[in-house]
């Protein structure tokens, strides 16, 4: 699989990562073996990058990384992400003791002395602009606790913040082809900087999976349930922020554009692939057969540019005033 320098971190990562926010929980259950599956089958299909937070089944999915790796001499890179464990979430939590004992915390979970990458886990916006915050990091660094920093960010005003502080590697962004306003200005700055970009929420929750109706419905643990309107974290992390049924509706559009030659998901992530600045993308996956469709991705051929008017025509028509100004 291509694999694409990942900003300042020194790290070649493959354009297809692996997000595991689905083996920690908030998406239905996934056992032990099967989240074992899904793990063995993105490494032995060349992934590099796996992507994961301390709150993620607070903790389990850090845990089950650890186990994956303990048998395997090809070990990838693995960014996780801390300060979502923050109790009350708010911008005075993120002490020095306190980023100490979150980074520490994943470094048992994980099994390492020295974390490939940790990200702010969307912290409060104070945060990104919060010195004493980046310093604690820097000296984290030194201390070999971490090898590199970066941000994930809800929006894009966050990433352009972080971006003003020289130590950060990465940002974690939520990018597909129905949120595409970090095209215009972040992803040029990134660029500029030497900042690699981690491409999350690419198939919006499943919407660009093209498997949804209106009919569809989610189990009661799983956050395309309970966090609909936001009740649980930030609305733009479930379904990218697009109401259900406008959103099911856009997608079968994309289906369309997409032909019945490629799945709707490759097609949705080889776009995400394509745009400049674009490191890795991330979508999740609960069994081997979503490791593979989403793999298959890094061999498609980029979009053409029909294609690509025509999604340009469904953001605009369908999509944009829903979210283009929110984040």
């Amino acid at each position: 699989m291509e694999q694409r320098p990942l900003g300042k971190t020194g790290a070649d990562v493959s354009v297809v990562g692996l997000g595991t926010w689905q083996l920690g929980g908030d998406w239905g259950d996934v056992d032990d073996d099967s989240a074992a599956e899904v793990l063995d089958a993105a490494l032995d299909a060349g992934v590099t990058l796996l992507d994961t937070a301390d709150v993620y089944g607070d903790g389990r999915s850090e845990e089950r990384i650890r186990k994956a790796l303990v048998t395997r001499s090809d070990r990838p890179f693995v960014a996780t992400k801390a300060g979502r464990r923050a109790d009350p979430f708010e911008a005075g939590q993120y002490t020095p003791e306190n980023l100490r004992a979150w980074i520490d915390r994943s470094r048992r979970n994980l099994g390492v002395d020295t974390l490939d990458l940790v990200q702010l886990h969307c912290p409060p916006p104070a945060v990104y602009s919060d010195q004493r915050v980046y310093d604690t990091l820097d000296a984290l660094v030194q201390e070999q606790a971490i090898a590199a920093y970066g941000v994930s960010v809800e929006t894009v005003e966050e990433g352009l913040t972080a971006l003003q502080h020289p130590g950060v590697a990465t940002i974690q962004v939520i990018l597909n082809i129905f949120r595409r306003k970090p095209l215009e200005e972040l992803l040029p700055a990134a660029r500029r900087a030497d900042v690699g970009i981690l491409a999350r929420v690419p198939l919006a929750s499943g919407l660009l999976t093209g498997k949804y109706d209106e009919s569809t419905t989610f189990p009661a643990d799983d956050h395309r349930n309970f966090n609909r309107n936001g009740e649980a974290f930030d609305v733009g992390e479930t379904f990218a922020g697009v109401p259900f049924e406008i959103g099911v509706a856009a997608a079968r559009e994309v289906a369309e554009i997409a032909g019945d030659s490629v799945p709707t998901a490759a097609f949705a992530l080889r776009w995400v692939i394509d745009q400049p600045g674009v490191t890795t993308v991330i979508p999740g996956a609960r069994n081997v057969t979503q490791v593979r469709g989403n793999v298959a991705a890094a061999s498609l051929a980029p979009l053409s540019d029909s294609q690509l008017s025509d999604l340009e025509r469904v953001y605009d028509e369908r999509i944009r005033a829903h979210v283009h100004d929110r984040w």
